[in-house]
């Protein structure tokens, strides 16, 4: 059974979707969309249609488990929620997510919520939780970076060979960034805007100054890491180094298994890129079993 809600935002509503089975749940998923114009079932206009929320959302619903998804506050349906939606940091996300977790137990009476925090959702979940820590059952981090993202951009830039006319000037903006300076982007190659728009660089700016595996070390709660071996953009270090920080979190790595969850069996770029866009391609197998064997496992603990 499908529902839209709603939630206090700092101007006006935040606006998600929560799928029950149809025989009741006693848990319930908080799912946190990664960066960027990402919406409420993992789509983005900047061509991302794999729709990785919502096929996961129906996937939980089929075990027996309650989700929401969530648009975030200064995107599509939760536009009214501020005016300017590069007008934000983390903090702001996570207090956006905490906010969700009050309606998420008055709608449905499950007293704690897990949180899914998908690629940079994950560095949104562990803000979360360092408050109000009672509200929240546990997290689960697919495809979250476990360093400062500034050293996982630097990465991320430097294995696209498509990048090679511009690395220089990106890496540079980058380092710019990191230092808490602003970046003229006037005489900027016009391939690296979207990235270091001038509207973009404060939240930029903010992003860089976490440690998720720092912020991991300090929670006690229980952990699912969920890393695939195809994954473009989050490297399997970055689930070590977050497993690293939390030796009781149970880490699963998937094989064949892309950035948006879904199966790749070609180490081709194109080929996996190609997966972004096919909201008719399931996600990969072991992803759906490897969360629901977790959430069963901690059934009896909360």
């Amino acid at each position: 059974m499908e529902s839209i809600l709603t939630a206090p935002g700092p101007e006006g509503l935040l606006e998600g979707t929560l799928l029950k089975p149809a025989e009741g749940a006693s848990q319930v998923v908080l799912i946190i969309p990664g960066s960027g114009p990402t919406d409420r079932d993992g789509n983005s206009p900047y061509g991302v249609r794999a729709a990785t929320y919502r096929l996961l959302a129906e996937g939980l619903a089929a075990a027996g488990v309650a989700s929401l998804r969530i648009d975030k506050r200064g995107m599509f349906a939760s536009q009214a929620a501020l005016a300017d939606p590069n007008a934000v940091t983390v903090a702001d996300y996570a207090n956006d997510i905490r906010a969700w977790a009050t309606v998420l137990r008055e709608e449905t009476g499950i007293a704690c919520t897990w949180l899914l925090g998908h690629s940079e959702g994950g560095l949104v979940a562990l803000m979360a939780v360092e408050q109000n820590a009672g509200d929240f059952c546990g997290l689960i981090l697919a495809a979250t970076h476990g360093r400062p993202f500034a050293e996982l951009l630097r990465e991320q830039l430097m294995a696209n060979p498509n990048n090679a006319a511009v690395l220089d000037e990106a890496l540079q903006a980058v380092d710019q960034l990191q230092a808490g300076r602003r970046v003229n982007t006037r005489t900027m190659h016009p391939a690296l805007l979207p990235l270091f728009h001038p509207s973009v660089q404060g939240y930029l700016m903010d992003l860089f100054a976490y440690d998720p595996a720092a912020l991991l070390k300090q929670y006690g709660g229980p952990v699912l890491i969920l890393q695939g071996a195809r994954d473009i953009q989050v490297s399997e270090a970055d689930a070590r180094r977050l497993s690293a920080s939390a030796p009781a979190a149970t880490l699963r790595l998937l094989a064949d298994t892309n950035h948006v969850l879904k199966e790749v069996r070609s180490p081709d770029r194109a080929a996996n890129q190609a997966a972004y866009t096919n909201p008719d391609l399931p996600l990969a197998p072991g992803v759906l079993d490897s969360i629901t064997d977790f959430l069963k496992t901690q059934s009896g603990n909360r």
